[in-house]
C-alpha cells in the first residue's frame, strides 16, 4: 500500500501529520485586544459610508412620484358590445377564440375589461363579430362609410 492510500479519504479532508485538530494562536482580533488596539465595545457597524446621512423617505417619495401609471384597460363599453354581438351570432368565448386564432382567456379578458387593448385581437373581432369595437359609435354594425 502507498502513501497516497493511507491518507486520502474521498470527501474528507486530511492533514498531514495526523487527523485531529490542531491547536490554533490567538487570531487578530485577539491580537490587537491585548496590545489594547481594539476596546470590548469597539465593532464594525454595517453602515456603508455611502449610506449614511441618505434620507430614505425622501427618496421613497421621489420614487412614487416618478411611478409609471399602468397601461389602460379595455372600457366596458367595449366588453359590453362583445359580450352583446357574441351572443347574437350564437358564439360561445371558445368558438369566438378559435375563430380569430386566440385563446378563451382573451375573449374573456376583453369582455370583462381586464385586457389591455391591442388593436389587431380588437380588428380580428370586429371582422368576425360585425360590430365596430374602436373609435367612435362602439357596438354600431360594421358597414360601408356613408
Amino acid at each position: 500500500m502507498s502513501a497516497w492510500d493511507q491518507n486520502v479519504v474521498i470527501g474528507q479532508k486530511v492533514r498531514p501529520g495526523g487527523g485531529g485538530s490542531a491547536p490554533r494562536g490567538p487570531t487578530a482580533l485577539e491580537r490587537a485586544k491585548q496590545v489594547g488596539a481594539v476596546k470590548e465595545n469597539d465593532r464594525k457597524t454595517g453602515l456603508n459610508k455611502a449610506h449614511q446621512g441618505t434620507d430614505h423617505q425622501r427618496i421613497a417619495k421621489l420614487d412614487r412620484e416618478n411611478e409609471v401609471a399602468p397601461p389602460p384597460r379595455v372600457a366596458p363599453t367595449v366588453g359590453k358590445a362583445i359580450g352583446q354581438a357574441r351572443q347574437e351570432k350564437g358564439l360561445t368565448q371558445k368558438e369566438l377564440g378559435t375563430k380569430i386564432n386566440e385563446k378563451p382567456n382573451v375573449i374573456a379578458d376583453y369582455e370583462s375589461g381586464k385586457a389591455i387593448p391591442n388593436p389587431q385581437i380588437l380588428a380580428k373581432m370586429e371582422r368576425a363579430l360585425g360590430v365596430k369595437l374602436r373609435g367612435k359609435d362602439i357596438g354600431a354594425p360594421l358597414g360601408p362609410k356613408k
